[in-house]
């Protein structure tokens, strides 16, 4: 007796089909096809440059830590430096907007804002970019399009998807980038966020800067998936994992993550495997993890070494390198002295910025 066939099942309606073509290595392998940035030397002498400015602009920033000129919370961005550098580097600062957590200081600087005063903003000036009142962890500037510093683990996100709706919704062909770690990956916002922004398909580039240890967990202690790019996958965002101590292989996969975006294809979810060398903040002793782990991670993987390593295998004279790092010294030197002269905010600063009265 013949079979009667069996008829196959509608898909649900709204549901999703079984072609819809999704491939999620699909960025991850045009990143490996050509996994490094082809910078010139001037290029890479400005990423250099960027680089230490950001690494002795945090040493300064500890100093004045140690001498109590800087209070409440401080998160230093030392050894991560390859990431805002060349992720930022690739960014249209006339039209994208970026929005971090906290260890803020170093994504302001490689988008060009003046050392000064961000320094001030450090010591609590009212020079300093939020008249002294952010202080380390609030920072924001709307004329940069830079949206902060935020305290609360993971809440820059969902507001990340909001600049990118905003782009969005006013045309203005804009990018948001949304960073945050890897202790914040796992924060129930962050998916409700990817979840709107792929429903969506907003501009925006997730970022995780993964430096192995959130606030002081290990990541295989507290995460169930440790392969962070891979989070996005149940929200058919395709994910991006990267070597975040190599300023070329970031800026390299940052062409590749924005070119997609800036196509109209949604969001993408970066994975920077990086590295702090210091605590998780200032008055943290790190004693998570051995010595002998930072030490070699700075003797064999240092972004700002390798750079340099670089440019010399290039031909490029060591004293022209030798002239950047006296420059950034005197540029760091001439912030924090900006900042200790100038006076701090005048009381009546305390009742404004309270409540915004008009739109």
């Amino acid at each position: 007796m013949a079979k009667t066939a069996t008829p196959k099942k509608a898909a649900p309606k709204g549901g999703a089909t079984a072609d819809e073509g999704f491939v999620l290595r699909s960025l991850q392998d045009a990143h490996a096809a050509s996994p490094r940035f082809q910078a010139s030397d001037d290029e890479l002498l400005t990423f250099y440059e960027q680089m230490v400015l950001i690494r002795r602009f945090e040493e300064k920033a500890g100093q004045l830590y140690g001498l109590g000129l800087i209070g409440g919370f401080c998160h230093l961005y030392i050894g991560q430096e390859a990431v805002a550098v060349g992720l930022q580097s690739a960014l249209d600062s006339q039209r994208d907007s970026v929005i971090t957590g906290y260890r803020d200081h170093g994504h302001m600087l490689a988008y060009g804002i003046d050392p000064k005063v961000i320094m001030a903003e450090l010591t609590g000036r009212g020079a300093g970019i939020s008249k002294g009142k952010g202080g380390s962890m609030h920072m924001f500037s709307v004329d940069h399009k830079f949206y902060g510093g935020h305290g609360i683990v993971g809440a820059q996100v969902p507001l990340g998807a909001g600049l990118a709706f905003a782009h969005k919704y006013r045309e203005d062909g804009g990018v948001c980038m949304a960073y945050f770690g890897d202790g914040a990956a796992n924060q129930g916002q962050v998916y409700e966020a990817f979840n709107m922004a792929a429903l969506w398909q907003l501009p925006i580039v997730f970022v995780v800067e993964n430096n192995g240890y959130a606030m002081g967990t290990a990541v295989p202690r507290g995460s169930a998936e440790t392969h962070f790019y891979r989070r996005g996958t149940a929200f058919r965002i395709p994910g991006m994992h990267v070597n975040g101590m190599d300023v070329l292989e970031v800026r390299a996969a940052a062409e590749v993550a924005l070119a997609h975006v800036r196509a109209g294809k949604g969001p993408v979810l970066m994975e920077l495997q990086t590295y702090r060398y210091r605590g998780h903040s200032m008055s943290d002793p790190a004693k998570y993890r051995t010595r002998e782990e930072v030490q070699e991670m700075r003797e064999k993987h240092d972004p700002i070494d390798a750079a340099r390593a670089e440019l010399i295998e290039r031909g490029i004279a060591e004293d022209r390198i030798k002239e950047i790092d006296k420059r950034i010294r005197a540029v760091v030197g001439e912030a924090a002295d900006f900042a200790e002269n100038s006076p701090e905010p005048e009381m009546s600063e305390l009742y404004t910025d309270v409540l915004v009265e008009s739109y």
